[in-house]
């Protein structure tokens, strides 16, 4: 007993002084990170290769059909997203999760589960389990011209709201649609923004750009710029402050108001006016020619001619 109880501890240190060590991995780990509006997207995962050896299919021992996929190699995949996203139409809260898939021919089953260390193994100590399952959803699996040696995870096709997450694997390619709530995220951090920093001119005057931008929200924009002006006045937010009130319909104060930020833009001498200035000077313009003419004074005119 002692000498196998010694032989146990050389090999547990053996194994400790390798772990220290960095070495080649035959399936090495890998992180994507990518935002896709105001949400940032992490995904932590271990990429086998295929050897020479199958990757899906009825008898493999890599990714059979029908049976739970850990979706990776060593340890668990993880999914991090800092907001709600709603995959494959159902909603998943912001967190950590494991990821798991039931591959098949046509369509693979897609799970996030809530244990973010959860083993592939059923019935073990932190092995997975169904109960425990954020959401499941079914996503389609499509042949892939340019096969993958290497099991590969990236999310693609990107808009400010959406992106698909992909799932690579020699001839196959499993998709999963992802969506995210941008104007509710951005509003939040917009409102947080100025709750953490309500005297910050740069950030009040940020946070009316984007609800003029959006055209949302205009009288609490038009304050956000007021506020922003009244701490430090720039050619920026007169100009915002004048687009504001010009989407309100009140183009007569957006006029002197757009003046003005031509007039501060140039003593400024600061290098960035002159990408404003065009634009400055095209709504001045554009005010000029909404402004109706005063008829009293067209016909005083008339009346001494």
């Amino acid at each position: 007993m002692k000498k196998i109880s010694f032989l146990a501890t050389l090999t547990l240190i053996a194994q400790l002084a390798i772990a220290q060590i960095k070495l080649p991995q035959a399936s090495p780990g890998a992180t994507v990170i990518q935002t896709v509006g105001t949400t940032d997207f992490t995904i932590t995962y271990s990429r086998p290769s295929l050897k020479g050896r199958a990757a899906l299919g009825a008898q493999t021992p890599l990714a059979p059909f029908g049976q739970l996929w850990r979706t990776g190699a060593n340890g668990a995949t993880n999914f991090k997203t800092t907001t709600d996203v709603v995959v494959q139409g159902q909603k998943l809260p912001a967190g950590t999760y494991s990821v798991f898939t039931i591959p098949n021919q046509s369509d693979w089953t897609l799970i996030f589960n809530k244990n973010a260390t959860a083993s592939a193994e059923e019935g073990i100590p932190n092995g997975y389990k169904k109960e425990e399952d954020a959401i499941r959803v079914q996503i389609k699996a499509e042949k892939v011209s340019r096969p993958r040696e290497t099991f590969t995870i990236d999310i693609s096709d990107l808009t400010d709201s959406t992106a698909n997450l992909n799932f690579y694997w020699a001839d196959t390619r499993a998709i999963a649609n992802l969506k995210v709530d941008v104007m509710a995220n951005a509003q939040a951090n917009i409102e947080k923004a100025v709750a953490d920093k309500p005297e910050d001119a740069g950030i009040l005057q940020a946070a009316a750009n984007w609800n003029l931008s959006k055209n949302r929200n205009l009288d609490q924009a038009l304050a956000w710029a007021d506020k922003s002006i009244g701490l430090k006045e720039t050619y920026s937010n007169l100009w915002i402050k004048a687009q504001i009130l010009s989407k309100m319909g009140k183009v007569a104060e957006a006029l002197p108001l757009a003046q003005k930020a031509l007039t501060v833009g140039e003593a400024s001498n600061d290098p960035v006016f002159r990408f404003y200035k065009e634009g400055i000077q095209k709504g001045v313009s554009d005010y000029q020619a909404l402004i109706p003419v005063d008829t009293k004074v067209l016909k005083g005119k008339k009346k001494k001619a």
